[in-house]
């Protein structure tokens, strides 16, 4: 049987292998650009939200080490669909399992979705990793703020 490790190992190589949603958003209302420039990973996340604030559409492109490109697919599968206030939710819990906790608590997802999430928890061990993790996550909080400025992983703890 596969131990949780390897499981998380799996999912982390296929979305950092075969990203989902590489791609451009056609007809895209939101978008932001985030840079880590210790190890060069670039992400650009394109957002299409309907009148109803719902993610309608969701997609990055971008280049990095398999942890940045899986969690921009990890992040872009699991958003997609849901709305804006959900979004915001999971960005938090994310963000603060990755610092300091060790489950994720918000009710929105399933727990298959959870998993997926969970298993970008083992960067906590990395601190360097760590900013690799979230890159995309605050380029997504970005958007969606709207607040037109590139995330630079320097700045952010």
């Amino acid at each position: 049987m596969m131990d949780l490790k390897e499981l998380y190992q799996e999912i982390i190589l296929d979305h950092g292998k075969n990203p989902r949603n590489l791609r451009k958003t056609e007809n895209y209302n939101k978008d932001a650009k985030g840079h880590n420039p210790l190890c060069g990973d670039k992400v650009h996340v394109y957002l299409k939200l309907d009148e109803d604030k719902k993610v309608h559409d969701i997609s990055f492109e971008g280049q990095g080490c398999a942890i940045s490109m899986a969690s921009a697919s990890i992040m872009t599968d699991l958003v997609k669909g849901k709305e804006e206030h959900e979004v915001k939710e999971i960005v938090k819990d994310f963000l603060e399992m990755i610092k300091e906790k060790d489950q994720l608590n918000n009710k929105i997802l399933e727990d298959n979705e959870k998993t997926k999430l969970m298993c970008l928890s083992g960067v906590k061990k990395y601190p360097m990793r760590v900013k690799c993790a979230t890159l995309s996550w605050h380029t997504l909080t970005s958007a969606i703020d709207n607040t037109q400025q590139e995330i630079n992983s320097e700045n952010i703890d």
